[in-house]
Order: structure tokens, then sequence, then C-alpha cells
């Protein structure tokens, strides 16, 4: 329990130093906001004048304070370009992106799990080097290739499934899968190529340990042994790595938003970006932080669940 609480007492911390990063570059960034939104040949009066509008006149701590007190509290301020709040945008748009990620990962696992297995167990067949050699050329394809890729073929000739915008779930739940199943297959394929490798370089492990050869002994069939016996010793790393390739899916998304026009958090923080609306960028860019930062705790305190020796460990350590 004691150890528990140092890692979430390192989660604020984390949390906490990210905060200030991210809000000392972005504030310190060349050029101003008052500038962008009146335009070059605003007057110096005017510019002044709307950066106090704006709060932006403040000393930094200050709107440092009041920004992060925002975050906690749920108050994530208003857009400075459109004035409207923050907090309802950014939680629609959070939905699609959310959706795509969980649908993106879990076609990843759903290929990755069995292509590296058999990539394991037929490491020295052919069948299995060109499985591995496939998911080798497969990490070397920008996820927008793909997308692109993917589109032409079954959005425009084939017209098996829409090429891009989106359908929310409220207007036809069909329509909704149909819209997310390239952009989805997308993000898989792509970071199914990378968990591939760890999945056949942890079930190699396995193969090597002497309880897998035991189980072999007494009449045990290749596969069901390494399901029954090395499925969760290998649990470890895997859970590891998918945690991993989960926190960096919303990071890729961002690619695949742009190229199917979906109305995710990505392709709206690209405009934002594009039009200087730092209240918008900061709180988009913490929240994306957080979800990474989130994503690592669970995937640590995880650990104990998967292995009862480390949370023997733990309790012989506070002991």
């Amino acid at each position: 329990m004691v150890r528990w609480a140092g890692r979430v007492a390192w989660f604020a911390g984390s949390l906490l130093i990210a905060s200030l990063i991210v809000f000392a570059l972005l504030n310190l960034l060349p050029g101003d906001l008052a500038g962008v939104m009146l335009g070059p040949n605003a007057s110096p009066e005017a510019v002044e004048a709307l950066r106090a509008q704006l709060g932006l006149d403040r000393p930094l701590l200050v709107r440092y304070l009041e920004w992060i007190g925002g975050l906690f509290s749920g108050q994530l301020g208003t857009s400075a370009l459109t004035g409207q709040p923050i907090a309802p945008i950014v939680a629609g748009k959070f939905g699609v992106t959310l959706s795509l990620v969980v649908f993106g990962m879990f076609f990843a696992v759903a290929i990755a799990l069995p292509l590296g297995i058999h990539s394991a167990l037929r490491r020295h067949r052919a069948d299995g080097v060109v499985v591995s050699g496939v998911s080798q050329f497969g990490m070397a394809i920008p996820a927008f290739v793909v997308g692109i890729g993917l589109s032409l073929v079954f959005g425009v000739r084939l017209r098996w499934l829409p090429a891009n915008g989106y359908v929310t779930p409220g207007e036809s739940v069909a329509g909704w899968l149909s819209h997310l199943v390239l952009p989805a297959i997308t993000l898989g394929l792509v970071q199914g190529a990378v968990l591939v490798r760890y999945v056949r370089s942890a079930f190699i492990d396995v193969l090597n340990q002497d309880y897998f050869r035991t189980a072999r002994a007494i009449g045990w069939r290749r596969w069901p042994a390494l399901l029954r016996h090395g499925l969760r010793n290998a649990a470890l790393q895997l859970v590891t790595v998918v945690g991993l390739q989960f926190a960096t899916l919303f990071v890729g998304a961002i690619v695949v938003e742009s190229v199917f026009v979906l109305p995710g958090l990505g392709s709206y923080l690209l405009q934002m970006v594009a039009n200087r609306d730092l209240p918008v960028v900061q709180t988009i860019v913490m929240i994306l932080v957080a979800l990474v930062l989130v994503i690592n705790l669970l995937v640590d305190l995880s650990y104990a669940v998967i292995d009862p020796r480390l949370r023997a460990g733990e309790e012989q350590y506070e002991s």
C-alpha cells in the first residue's frame, strides 16, 4: 500500500511538472494572440486594449494558477477567438477520439496476439519469418499512407465504407460504426505491426522456460501449453507495451483524423494551433499529457495484479 501511494504521489508530481512545462512553453512562444486576432494593421493601442481584455497583461504566475485551478475544478475556460466555453467542445471531440483509439487498439491487439504467437512458434519456418518480415515492414509505413490507401480502395473505388466524415451514435449507430471502421483499421494496422514484434519476443522467452518444456513433456500440445502456461507469464511485458501504445495512439489519432476528416480532438488541436488560440491549445495538450500519465499509472498498478510475486514482494517490503 505504501508503494502504491508512492506511485500515486509520483503521478501527481509528474502532472504538476507537466502543467508547468506546457504552460511555460506555449506562453513564451513568439507572437501575440491579440496581434493575431486584430491583424497586422491594428494600432498598438488597440492591441494593448485587447491584451488587457484577454488578461494577457497579467503576470504569468497569476495566469498559470487561474488556469490550473480551472482544470482541477472542471472550468476549462473560454476560447480566446470565439469566446465559447472550452469544456463542452473538448468533451464532444474527445468522445470521437476516444472511440477511434479504443477501436484501433482492439484491432491492433486482435491481429498482433495471434500473429505474434504464431511467429514465435514458427520462428524457424518460412511462414513465421514472413510474418516477422511483414510486421517489420508495417512499422515503417506512416499512418497517413495507410489511411489514404484504405480510403481510396474501400471508400472511393469499392464504396464499401465511407471514405471520410463522421456520424454521431445518436444519429445512427450503424453509421457511426461504419465511419470508424477505416480510421480504426488504419490505427490498428500501424500499431499492430509494432505489437507483433513485442508479442513474438515475449513468447520466444516463454518457449525457452523450464515450465513450458515441462508442460510439453507431460503431453500438452504447443498452442494449449503456450496459452495456459505462457500467456500469464508474458502478460507483464505485453501490458507494458499495450499501455505505452495506447498512449501513443492518441498522438497517432491526430494524423488519422485529418486523413478521414473526423471532428476529433486531434484535428481540433491542429486548427487551434493554426489560429493561435492558446487557451484551447494548452488545455488540449494538458489533457493529452494527463491521459498518458494516467495510462502509465494504471499499467504500473496492474503489475501486482497480474503477477502475485510482485504483490508479495511489496508486502514483504512494507513489513
